[in-house]
């Protein structure tokens, strides 16, 4: 007799491929977790800089800031590190350098306002030297501005070059608040307020601003 296969039979070969499957939702585009993924490191860098910036950066610099002639007197009278000790913010670590947020105000002596990496050199003490730049950019150099948070950790980012990227993209916040004159700024006065590194006590001041104003 031959034998008869029966439909509960049919049905359980049917189901063998299936033994091992797992069904597995599609992502949904919409989904913020989906968009952060396709974003670029600029991008979400980008975003996150907007999002602390009202919050916590600018309140930061406004809690720290001290002003320039006081710092540079402090400077003068008791070095770098007392100064720092007193005043200034850097990330863990007595090798990583010291950053100081301060305001102050001054004539500007020399101005380069043509250039990418545009630049006011400013005369806070009336000898008629430069005492620091100002950082206009839109290219600024440096990562004050990133450094001086205090709530902001190397740790809690992925690598080094994402940290990087939210370097440039508070800087280039700083540069998009700003607004001067047209025309020759030589001889102006100007008042000022943001966060620079100082390594040693000898080097030049390049500040990036976070307020200016241009009278």
């Amino acid at each position: 007799m031959r034998d008869i296969i029966t439909p509960l039979a049919i049905l359980s070969c049917a189901l063998l491929p299936l033994a091992g499957c797992k069904v597995v939702k599609n992502p949904d585009p919409d989904s913020a977790s989906t968009v952060a993924a396709e974003m670029t490191d600029e991008a979400r860098m980008a975003v996150y800089a907007d999002t602390i910036w009202a919050e916590r950066v600018t309140p930061t610099i406004a809690e720290y800031s001290i002003p320039f002639s006081e710092f540079k007197e402090q400077l003068a009278a008791d070095g770098l590190d007392a100064v720092g000790n007193a005043h200034g913010l850097r990330p863990e670590g007595e090798a990583n350098p010291w950053n100081f947020a301060v305001t102050g105000e001054g004539v500007v002596v020399e101005a380069n306002t043509q250039s990418r990496a545009a630049k006011l050199m400013v005369d806070t003490d009336a000898d008629g030297a430069s005492d620091l730049t100002l950082q206009l950019g839109p290219v600024i150099r440096g990562t004050a501005l990133r450094d001086a948070m205090p709530f902001i950790v190397f740790t809690n980012f992925r690598d080094q070059i994402e940290f990087a990227k939210l370097a440039r993209a508070l800087n280039d916040l700083a540069n998009s608040n700003l607004s001067w004159p047209e025309g020759d700024l030589v001889g102006r006065s100007v008042s000022f307020e943001g966060v620079f590194t100082l390594r040693n006590k000898g080097d030049a001041v390049e500040l990036v601003p976070t307020e200016l104003q241009v009278e």
